[in-house]
């Protein structure tokens, strides 16, 4: 049984991104324009917009990974403002998905974000710094009740998670060992 937990806390620690004796590195901090949580500054992430976030729509993962659900969160914004990098990494892809413009930035251990819809201004294989901005807001995301909303996602290889959690958070879940529910 005990073996069972410490098995789980380890998987919970990697779905995180903590990995036992993996040095993180520290990017240098970005001024924002406005005052951010301690967990903000603590993990190196920031808010992908300026000023005080509102969440429109929370992450909603599906229960089997070819199901409907919301991967990701909707943050309320103005056409226009501002998108940054969370956090330090490289512009995986910047540019048009189904006529949908997307921005997805590779970060340390597996991590990507993904900001859409969006204006890139970054190329592919741009290094990028936590506030840097990588696109510019753009209306037309569905369901959302402003007048423009930032879809931003987080994934680990095929799986996805909760970009609140790189803030310090998000809803921790912890997963089943080995696919089984017990």
């Amino acid at each position: 049984m005990v073996r069972r937990w410490r098995h789980a806390f380890l998987v919970a620690l990697l779905v995180l991104g903590f990995v036992p004796g993996l040095p993180v590195a520290t990017p240098p901090v970005v001024p924002s324009p406005a005052p951010l949580p301690v967990a903000v500054v603590s993990t190196g992430y920031q808010w992908p917009l300026s000023g005080p976030p509102v969440v429109t729509r929370r992450f909603d993962p599906p229960p089997q990974p070819w199901l409907p659900g919301h991967r990701g969160v909707d943050l309320a914004g103005e056409p226009g403002d501002l998108v940054r990098a969370a956090g330090p990494g490289v512009v995986f892809f910047a540019g048009q998905v189904a006529g949908v413009g997307v921005v997805s930035v590779n970060h340390p251990h597996g991590l990507r974000t993904t900001y859409q819809p969006v204006e890139p201004l970054v190329t592919a294989g741009e290094r990028v710094w936590a506030g840097d901005p990588i696109g510019v807001l753009a209306p037309g995301h569905v369901g959302c009740p402003v007048a423009a909303c930032l879809h931003w996602g987080l994934r680990r290889g095929d799986l996805y998670l909760d970009p609140l959690t790189l803030l310090g958070l998000g809803r921790v879940r912890l997963l089943p060992v080995h696919g089984e529910l017990r």
